[in-house]
């Protein structure tokens, strides 16, 4: 892992130990030149981008040299109004309207180790020799902006990460219109887009298709990354698939709106761009001020979306999320929400709790309803004091009656709400996101708290600092169940109400960030009506998501599938509920439940105390199995096996695999039964070809080259809705 700087040629070559990324200088202009499999530094670099006299209405940028058009030139921060007409990364207005800036070369810094990003979470090194980062200064010198663009390579990972600094070292203010942070240009237009796109209870389907002429793109302007698009995207060569072909991953670290776009212009080159949604947003710079872009994280893969995967899987869990929870295994849990809702009581709790003791599970969250005068969802959000018709005694109490049973005790919060039907409403009806004179529109019967305001963070760090410190609690479900409207704040002025969207994501940052802190042996999962937040930023603080609240099996392996696509397994939580499932009505074996739960955070979310026997053996064995199998599911390599997007759709198979290749885990699912079915086999991928390997069970002998190449023989089916787990073990 290396940065070089080739002064001659103006060319900066970034290396890691797989790939290269090369920026050259034009003119002052910092040109992308290529980005893939990694490039020899003893080679010539130069001449990597070509230039070419274009006709009259392709402007010149440099009177002396014609072959150079800011409208051709593949750029790695373009802007606009001085002769490209594609998507730019930023936009300026600067003090007397004009929104026409030039940012051109200045110096240039190459640094052992990352810098954190101020008051944003970001990817970060423990060892200052696994990175190193180069930092571009450009300025414009009318105006005293100057950028700094900011690459890390990492040692060890095909990755870069990408951010923007802006300063305003004028002596007039300024308004950034558009601050994206990353853009890159390829040469081509011979890729496909992907996407994971979705809804409430349908999130992350994968939708693959070529791009083509205009702009192809992926965006939030709801206030969160969202159920609907998740800020992720990736190129693909075409015909590439999970083994095999190039990709281009873009992630965004950042839990707000967010846009990400590839254009095709007219000379069939691409652009792909990634950052806060423009959308709404403008921030004021004033002099000496500045302002720092969320973090893109852009991976190469050369092994197809499998190789993109397991990239972005290691360093999310080890260089993304942080705290002592990271690497530990996580717990399995029994949620009350499908066997209560809001009706329950001290006793009712205790019983849970008692019969997930007598099945080895290990933790009890209560969800909501617990606060205020809570028995449905239409009141009390923001009046976090505990409903003592409920729970007389208190938390402690009913923390300390399920410590007895030998569990940990969890609890949810929705912080960022507040009801109209509440104290703190009545107290403070400023206190939302709202416009004077305007409609507040409520969702779920709530608005949402103005996380902007320092003194809403301050109510909320007591209120919550007081219930975390009054009874044992290792984990907390902190949700978010509606997107923002009327996005205003009433101690903003004028010309800063744009900035509220943004704002808003800072301060919720700054509250995370400190409770974390206070609070590190709390287990924090994030959750937004489910996946309606699973995004890179919320990972920096709560290592873990609930994944949607759809807990049926089936639309469960789409879901936990193209959320893999990105996000660690050890991030997904992942339930057991009851049948008929609550979302689609479907009923399926509690085995196959089971298998798609313990592909993640195995957990509970039923009512136990009404299980026969049968199904308390069942659970029982299940809990037995993911102790022994949890460190491989959730730090294993995963390989996916089979799509539920592709073919017959009718399986889904994936498998885990340790990093010493010694032990694997292989999971398979089929929807529906088939009469008279086919014969088939399931190859199998990541072990060593040349080890010998017992199927546990069938306790027959493989050599790995067999297993991955001809694979293993599949039962026949007779029912719906079934899976089949095997274990294997180097020999």
């Amino acid at each position: 892992m290396a940065i070089f700087y080739h002064e001659q040629e103006g060319l900066f070559h970034l290396q890691s130990r797989d790939m290269s990324y090369v920026i050259q200088l034009a003119h002052g202009y910092p040109a992308h030149a290529y980005w893939g499999k990694r490039l020899s530094e003893q080679g010539n670099l130069s001449g990597l981008i070509q230039h070419v006299e274009r006709c009259s209405f392709i402007p010149n940028s440099v009177p002396e040299d014609n072959s150079i058009s800011l409208d051709t030139l593949p750029q790695e921060y373009p802007q606009y109004g001085t002769g490209d007409f594609r998507t730019p990364a930023y936009q300026v207005q600067l003090n007397d309207g004009t929104r026409v800036t030039e940012l051109k070369y200045v110096t240039h810094r190459i640094i052992k180790g990352k810098q954190s990003l101020e008051g944003l979470p970001a990817v970060y090194a423990e060892d200052g020799d696994e990175v190193q980062t180069l930092e571009l200064e450009l300025s414009d010198n009318n105006s005293g902006l100057t950028v700094v663009l900011s690459y890390t390579m990492f040692e060890t990972f095909n990755a870069i990460a990408r951010s923007v600094k802006f300063i305003n070292r004028g002596k007039e203010a300024c308004r950034l219109l558009k601050a994206l942070s990353a853009s890159v240009d390829f040469q081509d237009a011979d890729f496909e887009w992907l996407c994971l796109h979705g809804s409430w209870v349908r999130e992350r389907h994968i939708e693959r298709r070529a791009i083509g002429h205009g702009g192809t793109s992926a965006a939030s302007r709801r206030g969160s990354s969202s159920h609907q698009m998740n800020p992720f995207i990736a190129l693909l060569r075409p015909n590439t698939d999970e083994d095999q072909g190039d990709v281009y991953g873009f992630s965004l670290v950042y839990s707000g709106n967010f846009e990400a776009e590839a254009q095709v212009d007219q000379f069939d080159t691409t652009r792909v761009s990634i950052g806060i949604n423009g959308f709404d947003f403008s921030w004021l710079l004033l002099p000496g001020e500045s302002f720092q872009t969320p973090e893109a994280v852009m991976v190469y893969s050369s092994e197809g979306l499998g190789g993109m995967s397991r990239t972005y899987h290691k360093l999310y869990r080890t260089r993304l999320c942080r705290g002592i929870h990271r690497d530990r295994e996580r717990p399995i849990l029994v949620n009350n929400w499908e066997a209560t809702y809001f009706d329950f009581n001290a006793e009712k709790v205790e019983a849970i709790a008692t019969s997930a003791a007598e099945l080895g599970i290990e933790l009890f969250v209560l969800d909501d309803g617990w606060f205020g005068k809570r028995d449905d969802d239409t009141s009390s959000l923001g009046d976090w004091m505990v409903d003592q018709n409920k729970l007389p005694k208190g938390l402690a109490d009913l923390a300390d009656r399920v410590i007895r049973q030998g569990l940990q005790f969890g609890l949810w919060f929705e912080p960022e709400m507040i009801s109209p039907d509440s104290d703190l409403y009545r107290k403070h009806p400023d206190w939302c996101l709202h416009a004077p004179e305007r409609r507040r529109t409520e969702a779920r019967k709530q608005l949402v708290l103005d996380m902007s305001r320092q003194d809403v963070r301050d109510y909320l760090f007591e209120r919550l600092s007081g219930i975390l410190t009054a009874a044992p609690i290792t984990y907390i479900k902190w949700d978010m169940n509606r997107n923002m409207t009327e996005i205003g704040s009433v101690l903003a002025s004028a010309e800063r109400q744009s900035e509220t969207a943004h704002r808003y994501i800072l301060g919720l940052y700054e509250l995370l960030e400190r409770l974390t802190e206070r609070f590190p042996e709390i287990l924090f999962e994030s959750c937004s009506g489910g996946g309606g937040r699973f995004d890179p930023g919320m990972l920096y603080y709560m290592p873990q998501t609930w994944t949607s609240d759809d807990t049926d099996a089936v639309e469960r392996l789409k879901i936990q599938y193209g959320t893999s696509l990105v996000y660690p397994i050890s991030t997904m939580g992942a339930h057991v509920s009851a049948v008929p499932n609550h979302q689609v009505g479907r009923v399926t074996p509690l085995k196959t439940r089971g298998d798609v739960a313990m592909s993640g955070n195995l957990g509970y979310e039923l009512d136990l105390t009404v299980f026969t026997e049968e199904e308390k053996a069942v659970v029982r064995q299940q809990v037995s199995i993911y102790k022994d199998i949890r460190s491989l599911v959730q730090q294993g390599d995963l390989y996916r096996l089979r799509s539920p997007f592709e073919g017959s759709r009718n399986e889904t198979a994936w498998m885990f695999v340790s990093e010493d290749r010694r032990e694997a885990l292989v999971f398979y699912f089929q929807v529906l039964a088939i009469p008279n079915a086919p014969l088939k086999r399931l190859a199998l991928k990541g072990l060593n070809p040349e080890w010998t390997y017992c199927i546990e069970d069938l306790e027959i002998l493989y050599r790995g080259d067999r297993l991955m190449q001809a694979g293993l023989h599949l039962p026949l089916f007779h029912h719906d809705y079934v899976s089949q787990c095997w274990k294997v073990k180097v020999v």
